[in-house]
């Protein structure tokens, strides 16, 4: 046991996982996925048109408020050209849409961060003030919920494809075990 974690290929092969790109269209995941990428989407969407409808500056760190947050033009295209992204995702849905949930979440609260260290300095060009931070965070946590649902977790049922795809030795022993034997099937 000792020897897997000092060498972990030294005594067996390591197998790569590949996941089914295709879940159902019906599949409760896949709504998931798209609902999440969909509201979030519109969020920013929203956010973004009514930022540039004020017609702020494009780099105006002064900022306007829009719904209580700080914006400017280049946040108001930003924002607007994440939502469209978001979109896309609920549009094409499956693996794409929560991988695509989980990426930009992650780029939220990792802007979050880094906006914050910016706050008072000539560098935050995108007119960040702490509500906007506190939003990014939050956002990106969504997103990161909304991805995550369903692919990670200790108590994933057996018929969940990403519970398949970690355990295939399993799913092959479960299907051979109710497979009916060639002389069992006449």
């Amino acid at each position: 046991m000792a020897t897997h974690v000092l060498h972990p290929g030294a005594s067996r092969p390591r197998r790569r996982v590949t996941l089914d790109e295709h879940l159902p269209v019906d599949h409760r995941l896949s709504t998931v996925y798209r609902v999440g990428a969909g509201l979030m989407g519109l969020v920013l969407l929203a956010f973004g048109v009514f930022g540039l409808i004020d017609k702020v500056g494009f780099f105006d760190t002064r900022g306007d408020t829009v719904g209580g947050l700080n914006t400017n033009g280049a946040l108001s295209v930003l924002s607007i050209c994440v939502g469209l992204l978001l979109f896309v995702g609920m549009v094409i849905g499956g693996n794409f849409a929560s991988t695509l949930n989980m990426v930009l979440g992650c780029a939220f609260v990792l802007s979050g961060f880094v906006n914050l260290a910016l706050l008072d300095t000539g560098l935050n060009f995108l007119a960040f003030r702490i509500q906007n931070v506190l939003f990014s965070f939050v956002v990106g946590v969504l997103l990161m919920i909304f991805g995550m649902y369903g692919r990670v977790g200790s108590a994933l049922p057996h018929d969940n494809p990403y519970w398949k795809a970690r355990h295939p030795e399993q799913v092959r022993h479960a299907e051979h075990r109710h497979t009916p034997h060639p002389d069992q099937a006449r």
